[in-house]
């Protein structure tokens, strides 16, 4: 009984001591998020991916930023294994290997955007402290940087991919925009996703919506640095929306388990499209049980920007707060609930973050 009482003494002793160092790592790891926001912020990354082994001065220069604090960083770089270091001539370089996945010319592989939500989460870390006392949810504006950095993740994992990777699942898609439809594209932001569709193809005509005045106004600014004539960004409410039987095609990108009203939101876009248009939404990569999503490499990530974001905005705007892990059954079901019988789900190689949802409204007399 003494042997067996001190080797489970000795099998606790190795698993706290076991925890113990992954909660060192964690604080480490999340250090190193911080400071890829800041190399990605800075430029640093871009400088150095075409620097030869160089000095902070050197880095410094080439980003035209501070000394100081570019060693510092580096600091951070070098002993987190992201920088490599020559003490014996105090110089610095990038591999190649790194900068793979940490410049902007690597996009859409640049996880150095993504290592920004830390950052902008964290910035509204009070707010969501009182929210767990309350329970009211915390709004959009305590969230700085938020669409800037929602703009650049939709660039990478939206834009870039419209017209090899998304656009293909609606069989015949890129031939219908070519030849010329109506779209709307649903809590659109800043606009890029629908902008670019609008440039890819002319004969069609956009129309984007957003509740948010800033993220509107930043869209139209850039549509008309492009000229564009077949696109419309408009402030709304898709809760409201007043447009039956009116486009071919209505997207989504990472928006509805945001709403404040997700169930009315989808049956209003569905009751938007004509017979036998199509809905293609973009939604986070969860499962609807936390049992299903142990596997998922990602879900610590993917549950901390729900909790600090997605399910706190919509609780702030009344709404159920269904959070980003809201998971793919329940899609299914909400979107079966607005009409939608036929929807199924793909998974895109240049988006692992993400499932995408395609549906079709009944053709008239179906269903």
């Amino acid at each position: 009984m003494a042997i067996a009482a001190l080797e489970t003494s000795v099998a606790e002793r190795s698993k706290a001591e076991r925890f113990s160092d992954r909660t060192l790592q964690i604080i480490n790891d999340a250090s190193l998020a911080l400071m890829m926001s800041i190399g990605h912020r800075t430029g640093l990354f871009d400088s150095m991916s075409h620097l030869p082994p160089a000095t902070p001065a050197q880095i410094a220069r080439a980003a035209q930023l501070n000394e100081r604090y570019v060693r510092e960083w580096l600091g951070a770089m070098v002993t987190g294994g992201i920088v490599e270091f020559d003490p014996s001539t105090d110089t610095y370089v990038l591999p190649p290997e790194h900068a793979a996945c940490l410049t902007r010319e690597s996009s859409p592989n640049n996880v150095a955007v993504t290592a920004q939500w830390i950052a902008v989460l964290g910035g509204a870390e009070d707010a969501v402290v009182d929210a767990f006392r309350h329970g009211h949810g915390v709004p959009y504006e305590a969230y700085t940087r938020f669409h800037h950095v929602m703009a650049e993740e939709s660039r990478q994992t939206v834009v870039q991919g419209l017209r090899d990777h998304i656009l293909p699942l609606g069989g015949g898609l890129i031939e219908d925009l070519t030849a010329g439809i109506d779209v709307l594209d649903v809590a659109c932001g800043s606009g890029l996703a629908v902008i670019a569709m609008a440039e890819m193809f002319p004969a069609s005509r956009f129309t984007g919506i957003d509740m948010s005045a800033d993220a509107i106004a930043a869209g139209r600014a850039e549509a008309a640095r492009r000229r564009l004539r077949n696109v419309n960004l408009v402030r709304a409410d898709a809760a409201a929306l007043d447009a039956d039987g009116r486009y071919d095609l209505v997207t989504a990108f990472d928006a509805i388990h945001d709403q404040a009203q997700p169930e009315r939101v989808l049956g209003r876009i569905h009751a938007a499209l004509r017979p036998g248009g199509r809905f293609l939404m973009q939604d986070i990569a969860g499962r609807s049980r936390l049992a299903d999503n142990m596997t998922q490499p990602l879900a610590p990530f993917m549950y901390t920007i729900s909790c600090m974001h997605c399910m706190s905005v919509s609780l702030a705007s009344g709404g159920p707060g269904l959070g980003a892990m809201w998971g793919r059954e329940l899609a299914l079901e909400m979107l079966a609930t607005a009409g939608f019988t036929d929807a199924r789900v793909d998974v895109l190689p240049h988006d692992p973050i993400n499932f995408y949802y395609l549906a079709t409204r009944s053709a008239a007399g179906e269903g």
